[in-house]
């Protein structure tokens, strides 16, 4: 049984990450994912429905929304489930966070406070490269030189994270590693190197965990698991007509079905009914 909860879970990620009280653990994690350019000393938890969620499967789509003492607004995000135009939709988000920030009257200049969208992505983003972090600026096309800093995403794919315990080197990996870990741990790394690590694992330790909260957790980790099968399921269906199709082409092309049963993988009885 494992001993720490899921933070890909609704009450897993908004446990850490969404509480008041323990609201230095998303401080400390945005300033290991900024770490050079930004420093955050305090947070505020903003209302998200100022950003127009209109998503109805909140199953597999979590959202922290939070501004800095400099007024900087941060969305961060847990997905795990591949999302049609998902890239938009980050946009879309971003986007409404800066429209908010317009005022009525003349004597208002445009003084925007940036936006930064940080999404934690269970799977890979079709298009990305095979890397953990994705940063996307607004830049020109030839130079490559920022033209605002005002909007940023930074796209987190989670299955491209390979490395082990020993092989992190900033707190940045450390927090990677133990999110994508933490369920099937029997301890937190990391402890000795940065107090906030002994603050997670108390928080995250199941049997710290109220009755109440406790009957929550049990709920959300059924529908995470849940919404894994539905999507091996997907994936699997999807597979298995890709093979029938690449079957028919091959019939159309005139192969054998021996040929195509090599090539595909399907038996004789089955290239033989298409």
């Amino acid at each position: 049984m494992a001993r720490f909860i899921n933070p890909f879970t609704d009450v897993g990620f908004k446990r850490i990450f969404g509480q008041e009280i323990n609201k230095d653990l998303l401080i400390d994690f945005l300033n290991s994912l900024l770490v050079g350019e930004r420093h955050i000393t305090d947070i505020r938890f903003l209302d998200k429905e100022l950003l127009g969620d209109t998503v109805e499967d909140r199953s597999c789509i979590y959202d922290i929304y939070c501004t800095n003492e400099d007024g900087e607004q941060f969305i961060v995000e847990m997905q795990n489930r591949r999302q049609h135009n998902f890239r938009e939709r980050a946009l879309y988000y971003l986007s409404r966070a800066v429209v908010r920030q317009g005022e009525r009257g003349a004597a208002w200049m445009f003084d925007l406070k940036a936006v930064y969208g940080v999404f934690f992505m269970n799977f890979r983003l079709d298009g990305l490269p095979d890397k953990l972090r994705t940063d996307v600026v607004l830049a020109d096309r030839d130079s490559h030189d920022v033209f605002t800093d005002k909007m940023r995403y930074v796209f987190l794919q989670l299955p491209s994270f390979n490395k082990d315990e020993s092989e992190c080197e900033t707190d940045f990996e450390r927090w990677i590693y133990v999110l994508k870990n933490m369920e099937v741990l029997d301890r937190l790394p990391f402890k000795a190197k940065k107090a906030v690590f002994m603050k997670l694992e108390e928080i995250v330790d199941i049997a710290s965990l109220s009755k109440e909260d406790r009957m929550k957790y049990d709920e959300a980790i059924k529908v995470y698991r849940d919404n894994l099968v539905t999507e091996a399921y997907a994936r699997n269906e999807g597979r298995a007509e890709e093979k029938l199709d690449n079957a028919r082409n091959a019939k159309r092309l005139g192969l054998s079905s021996d040929v195509i049963s090599r090539i595909t993988g399907l038996s004789i009885d089955e290239i033989n009914a298409l």
